[in-house]
């Protein structure tokens, strides 16, 4: 196995975290276009999946604040300075074991790219998509 760590933080630093793991257990990095993402962070939401086992929280997990944006999903950010930091899918069973974190809250991602776009469809007219990474119109099979 080839183990790799990152350590993330969110903007006013009293959330920090740890994502350790194998390197197959750690995905790319995923940009979401969803209506709800673009919302709460204000373009799409990019993030790195791994298993919730690979994600500790090293400094200030009381201020960690869940929101239940949906029956599907909740979000979790800094109740301080209001950086987004993670995803769980809730109404996905697949998910369970697994987070989402921020990938603009890691201190550097290494070699990480987008390698795939999700629910294209709703994404902004603003932008345009051409990194060449995998396209699908909404949630693409785990």
């Amino acid at each position: 196995m080839s183990k790799i760590t990152y350590t993330g933080a969110c903007l006013c630093g009293t959330v920090k975290y740890e994502l350790s793991g194998d390197k197959k257990e750690i995905r790319g990095v995923t940009a979401c276009h969803c209506q709800q993402c673009r919302r709460w962070s204000g373009h799409h939401w990019a993030s790195v999946r791994a298993p919730r086992s690979c994600l500790s929280i090293t400094k200030g997990e009381d201020n960690i604040r869940w929101y239940t944006s949906s029956e599907k999903a909740k979000r979790g950010f800094c109740k301080t300075c209001g950086s987004a930091l993670f995803w769980h899918g809730l109404g996905y069973p697949s998910l369970a074991d697994k987070i989402d974190v921020s990938a603009g809250s890691l201190n550097g991602a290494g070699d990480m790219k987008i390698f795939r776009h999700i629910f294209c469809k709703f994404k902004g007219s603003f932008y345009q998509l051409k990194d060449g990474a995998e396209i699908f119109d909404t949630f693409p099979p785990f």
